[in-house]
């Protein structure tokens, strides 16, 4: 009896042990994937040149995963990632300076031979000239036309010339 007791709390030790590899291979069990560093892509690494300069290796890598205080001239970028019920990925790339300038790398990648270019998605729009010979004012009445061929504009303001045949009319 005593045998049969110590198998079993060993059985039952054992499977609340490894209940977490038991649940992450059970159906309709959900587990998050779990990302850590910098990503890391082949076409960061093609877009690095010898000679760049600190500033523009870090515009396209971003800011380094590990910067050591031992060693200035050297950043490291690691990404880890481990999917659920997957094993777990790892990629590192390590940059090299000399006076800030980009002289080697190392790691999971290696740079391409062509210089990556990146498609852009800009275009160009040509924009017609401005009109800045007229005032608001004359933009506005030239839309509606609400001068009539009475008025006349000076400075930007409407002037109303009079007419004749009102002024032959008045009795002085």
């Amino acid at each position: 009896m005593r045998k049969s007791l110590f198998s079993l709390s060993l059985l039952t030790s054992l499977t609340l042990v490894s209940c977490s590899t038991i649940l992450n291979h059970l159906p309709g069990v959900y587990s998050i994937d779990i990302q850590q560093g910098n990503i890391i892509e082949q076409s960061m690494i093609d877009q690095l040149r010898p000679g760049m300069n600190k500033r523009q290796v870090q515009f396209i890598m971003g800011s380094p995963m590990m910067d050591d205080i031992y060693h200035k001239n050297r950043w490291d970028y690691l990404h880890s990632n481990h999917p659920s019920g997957e094993d777990k990925e790892q990629k590192q790339a390590s940059l090299f300076f000399e006076n800030d300038q980009l002289v080697g790398i190392q790691g999971d990648f290696k740079p391409g031979a062509i210089p990556a270019i990146k498609p852009t998605n800009e275009t160009t729009v040509d924009v017609p000239p401005r009109d800045l010979d007229k005032t608001l004012w004359e933009k506005i009445t030239g839309l509606f036309s609400f001068l009539d061929s009475n008025t006349a504009t000076k400075g930007g303001k409407p002037e109303v010339k009079p007419d004749q045949s009102i002024l032959d009319k008045l009795p002085f």
